[in-house]
């Protein structure tokens, strides 16, 4: 093998321009690539640095076919020169954590080498590290009850990610809350995937329908690509969808909200406002009074009941029912429960005399 500076820089290149398998490249197609690098090449050379760079790195030819093709091993180590730095093992890190489920599959199997290259690079250097120390300094919490998140199909998860990159139909098997067996269905049209928390969802259409749904990922017990392409939805955004407060799970039209909080309850409001023409304004007695447009949703009415005595819904006045009847509901929950464990004790007591 050349040891000259020239030549190793020429396969320093070579290398990087080799693909991950199953992608491959030729020799013709490398010498054509270095050239346009500032390579001057023959093809016979690139076919010597070949064979020879295949002793030492993980690299293989695929001989079935002319012209032959090399590529690395779907498994190998990344190639670095002169490898990761700490920041960039940190970053890397940092994405497999948080951005896992938001990657299409051809960009986590390219990825996969340079995910092990990170901790391989931060596992070598002492924890008091300050980029290996930085994981235990930082962390993402739900404002929610933290949920652990339901076991997922990966192959399932690969399928739909793959069918959503490239615009084509799904076939799904699905298995419905409470099911004994799973509904298939036949044509699934992805438009979009969204995480709310620890649930990945699919956005789609079904069949012939127009009207958009949500699936929950986690359900879908097996699934193929199909080579039909999925139908698209004029005018559908992906954000205007959310914003419609769909992940909300929608109770209706979009209502003004009125109520008044205790400064506690409602602070908050403030700096984190539920809405672009939110009003907020503090009375004599320090409690706060809002104004706010937002869509009605389950989770408006599961984030107000979670205040308790925090806060008086004043309108829409169906709101206002809805959260008192609950209310009214846990008192009378709590006070017969209360009754049976005074009779349990008071039964217990006239056993012991």
């Amino acid at each position: 093998m050349a040891t000259n500076q020239q030549s190793l820089l020429r396969q320093w290149h070579m290398l990087r321009m080799v693909p991950r398998a199953p992608q491959k490249v030729s020799a013709k197609e490398l010498c054509e690539r270095l050239g346009a690098a500032g390579f001057e090449v023959a093809k016979r050379t690139v076919e010597r640095d070949l064979k020879e760079l295949s002793e030492v790195f993980p690299i293989v030819v695929d001989s079935r076919d002319k012209p032959y093709g090399w590529s690395w091993l779907r498994e190998a180590s990344s190639f670095d020169l002169p490898g990761l730095t700490l920041p960039e093992a940190l970053t890397l890190t940092l994405v497999e954590q948080h951005l896992q489920h938001h990657l299409p599959p051809n960009a986590v199997d390219a990825l996969r080498p340079h995910f092990q290259s990170a901790a391989r690079t931060l596992s070598a250097v002492d924890d008091a590290s300050p980029p290996r120390a930085w994981l235990d300094k930082v962390r993402s919490v739900s404002p929610q009850q933290p949920l652990l998140p339901p076991r997922m199909d990966d192959e399932c998860q690969r399928l739909v990610y793959l069918a959503l990159m490239q615009d084509r139909q799904l076939r799904l098997h699905y298995r419905k809350r409470d099911a004994d067996a799973p509904t298939v269905y036949a044509a699934v049209h992805p438009l979009a995937v969204v995480q709310r928390g620890g649930l990945v969802y699919l956005v789609c259409t079904f069949g012939a329908y127009d009207d958009v749904r949500t699936i929950a990922l986690h359900r879908v017990q097996q699934a193929e690509v199909l080579y039909e392409a999925a139908r698209r939805k004029p005018g559908f955004d992906i954000d205007a969808y959310i914003a419609s407060g769909q992940f909300g799970v929608i109770a209706g039209a979009p209502i003004t909200l009125r109520a008044v909080f205790s400064r506690a309850a409602g602070e908050h409001l403030f700096e984190t406002p539920l809405s672009a023409d939110q009003v907020l304004s503090a009375d004599a007695a320090g409690r706060l009074h809002l104004a706010a447009t937002v869509p009605h949703t389950r989770a408006l009415v599961w984030w107000l009941l979670g205040f308790g005595d925090g806060v008086l819904v004043q309108e829409p006045a169906a709101l206002r029912e809805e959260l008192a009847g609950v209310a009214r509901r846990m008192a009378q929950a709590y006070a017969a429960q209360g009754a049976q464990g005074s009779a349990a004790q008071c039964g217990v007591a006239a056993f012991e005399c």
